[in-house]
């Protein structure tokens, strides 16, 4: 029974993906339906929550930039209370639970009680905005790395980033929630030594029917945000490999060299 995989006065945290219920694992979706109760996120995408059946309760615990409908205390209370309850719970959390979806506190705070916590991953919005752009996050010889880091600071704070390690030209950044910050990451990445023309995609709601992908270069990137839906989830890419063209050729170089080596 689907019900077996949640025993009661257990929590899930599960990762909902990006949005597009095309995305979500097979077991997320297995998770969902055994529940009693859904916690979910405001980047939870509605064709997620259509997956969730009738009789399961559904809580909205999300939280926007500018728009916080819940601290994270009080949402670390409610899955506490649902767990003591008996309650088979599932907490969706947009992309993976483990990426920037602050598990670790709902861990922590549930283990408090002795409740145990289980996680199921998801695809990551990095991931699936490359692949809807047709493109790589890593390319062998020009992007060796991926670095993951969250632009969101508390209101009048400075973005705490190791600004030299993250403008590195062999790498691939992923920066989430930067949309307000676009001007001094742009800034600073080129202040540390990144070429201005290093090439940029600006992903909004990744892996919706109202995904819009844009193609841009570092000093142009304000310009280039400023004209994407201002309301929208905005993932920027930043480096070597987000350049397609520039990929297929460093492909067909290397693979032009082994073939000469031989």
């Amino acid at each position: 029974m689907a019900e077996d995989l949640i025993a009661p006065g257990e929590v899930w945290l599960v990762g909902a993906g990006p949005g597009d219920p095309d995305l979500l694992t097979r077991k997320a979706e297995k998770l969902i339906k055994a529940a009693t109760i859904v916690f979910y996120d405001a980047l939870v995408g509605p064709g997620v929550l259509a997956l969730v059946p009738d009789h399961v309760r559904q809580v909205a615990v999300g939280k926007r930039s500018g728009r916080h409908s819940k601290s994270q205390e009080a949402i670390n209370i409610l899955l506490v209370e649902a767990a003591l309850d008996g309650e088979r719970v599932v907490r969706l959390k947009g992309g993976d639970p483990s990426i920037f979806g602050r598990s670790a506190e709902e861990i922590a705070s549930l283990a408090r009680f002795g409740i145990r916590v289980r996680i199921c991953p998801g695809i990551t919005a990095a991931s699936a905005a490359a692949a809807g752009a047709g493109i790589s996050l890593t390319l062998r010889g020009l992007s060796r790395r991926v670095q993951f880091v969250t632009a969101h600071a508390r209101a009048g704070e400075a973005l705490a980033l190791d600004w030299q390690a993250l403008a590195d030209p062999q790498a691939t950044l992923a920066v989430y929630m930067g949309r307000a910050a676009v001007p001094e990451i742009a800034a600073r990445l080129m202040a540390e030594g990144l070429a201005a023309e290093t090439p940029v995609l600006v992903a909004t709601n990744v892996s919706l029917p109202d995904e819009c992908l844009l193609r841009t270069r570092l000093d142009l990137l304000s310009f280039a945000v400023g004209t994407m839906p201002a309301d929208a989830p905005t993932l920027l890419l930043i480096g070597q490999a987000i350049t397609l063209e520039t990929a297929t050729v460093q492909t067909a170089q290397s693979d032009a060299r082994q073939s000469a080596a031989r």
